[in-house]
C-alpha cells in the first residue's frame, strides 16, 4: 500500500475542496479504492500506485482551472474525469468570460464576484500586465469594489503578502473635530466602503484576524508617509481628494513587488478651492509611462440603482450648460 501527500499551493484549501468539500467528494466517487483525507492545505492519499498517480494528474488539472478562473463547476470537473481536459478548459474560459463579466473570485457563501461591465473588465485586464492603474469614474461604477476584489484574489493566490487600503481623510462638508470618539473612530466612517467590500469577500473571523495581524491594513493616506510598501496590493480610494504633493508621496512609497490601484471621481473633489487635486495633475503627467495605465469608467458602468445613471447624466448635463453660460459673452 502506497501513501502520498499533496500540498495545495497558491490557493486556499476551501477553494480547492469546494463548498462543503464537494470537489473532494467527487474525487472520492471516482477513486473508491483510494483513501483520501484532507488536512489543512494538503491531501493525504493511501492506495495503489496507479490510483495515486491518476489522482495527482486529475487533481492538478482541477487546481489549474481554479487558479485561472476562481472556481470550477461540477460539469467542468466531470469533464476532467472524462479525459477531455482541453475542451473542459475551453468551456471554463467561455463560461467565465460571458456577457455578465469575468469571475474575479468567489466571496462569502460562494458569492460570485465578477467584473460586470466592459470598463470593469478592462481594469482586470490592465492589472495583469501593469503595476499601477488609475481607475477614474463617477460614483457607483464599481471602481473600489473591483480594485478590492483584485487585491483579495492576489492575497488568496499568495501573489502578495498583504493588502493596504487607504483614503485621504478629507471632510466632505463635515468637521472631524466635532465628531465623537478617538482618531480611529473619527476616520473609520471615511473608510467604510473599503470594509463593506471586504465583508463580501472574506469571512468575518478571517477578516478580523487579517486586520489584527496587519495582513490587511486600512488607514488614512497620511499614515503612508515614510514607508516602503512592498509585497503588497495597495489601493488609494477617493484619490481626487489628495493634493499633488500627497499623491506624489503616496506613489513613491511603491516597493519592488507591489501593485497600486488609484481610484477617484473627478466630479466630486472636496478639497479647498485653492488646492489642486493631485489626481487631475497625475492624469496629465503620468499617461504614457510604461507600467502605468488608466481605466476610465462612465455612467454606463454604474451598477447601483438604475436611477444613479440618470442622476449622473443630469448633473453632467447641468455642468456642461453652466460652463456654456459662463463662457458666452454678454451682449
Amino acid at each position: 500500500m502506497n501513501t502520498k501527500e499533496i500540498l495545495i499551493e497558491h490557493l486556499e484549501s476551501a477553494e480547492a475542496f469546494g463548498v462543503h468539500h464537494q470537489n473532494l467528494k467527487t474525487f472520492e466517487t471516482h477513486f473508491p479504492q483510494l483513501k483520501i483525507v484532507a488536512r489543512g492545505n494538503q491531501v493525504n492519499l493511501r492506495g495503489s500506485e496507479f490510483d495515486i498517480s491518476l489522482f495527482e494528474e486529475k487533481f492538478e488539472q482541477m487546481l489549474k482551472l481554479i487558479r485561472r478562473f476562481g472556481a470550477i463547476t461540477e460539469l467542468q470537473l466531470e469533464g476532467i474525469f472524462s479525459g477531455d481536459s482541453v475542451q473542459t478548459e475551453k468551456t471554463a474560459a467561455a463560461e467565465n468570460m460571458g456577457p455578465q463579466g469575468d469571475i474575479i473570485l468567489y466571496g462569502n457563501h460562494a458569492k460570485v464576484i465578477r467584473a460586470k461591465t466592459p470598463n470593469q473588465r478592462k481594469m482586470v485586464s490592465l492589472m495583469q500586465n501593469n503595476d499601477i492603474l488609475f481607475a477614474i469614474g463617477p460614483a457607483g461604477t464599481g471602481k473600489t469594489y473591483t480594485a478590492v476584489a483584485l487585491a483579495v484574489k492576489a492575497l488568496k493566490n499568495k501573489e502578495i503578502k498583504r493588502i493596504i487600503l487607504a483614503r485621504p481623510a478629507v471632510e466632505a462638508g463635515e468637521n472631524l473635530g466635532f465628531l465623537p470618539g478617538d482618531l480611529k473612530e473619527k476616520i473609520d466612517p471615511y473608510l467604510r466602503p473599503l470594509y463593506d467590500a471586504l465583508d463580501d469577500m472574506i469571512p468575518a473571523d478571517k477578516l478580523k484576524s487579517y486586520i489584527e495581524t496587519r495582513v490587511i491594513e486600512i488607514a488614512p493616506m497620511a499614515f503612508m508617509r515614510g514607508r516602503t510598501l512592498d509585497n503588497a496590493y495597495v489601493i488609494l480610494d477617493e484619490a481626487q481628494n489628495a493634493t499633488d504633493l500627497q499623491l506624489k508621496m503616496f506613489l513613491t512609497r511603491m516597493g519592488p513587488n507591489a501593485k497600486f490601484i488609484i481610484t477617484g471621481d473627478l466630479t466630486q473633489i472636496d478639497l479647498p478651492k485653492k488646492s489642486m487635486s493631485g489626481l487631475v495633475k497625475a492624469v496629465k503627467i503620468l499617461e504614457g509611462i510604461k507600467g502605468i495605465e488608466f481605466a476610465y469608467l462612465t455612467f454606463e458602468d454604474v451598477v447601483r440603482h438604475r436611477l444613479v445613471k440618470n442622476i449622473i447624466k443630469a448633473y453632467d448635463k447641468s455642468v456642461d450648460n453652466l460652463m456654456d453660460q459662463s463662457t458666452t459673452p454678454k451682449s
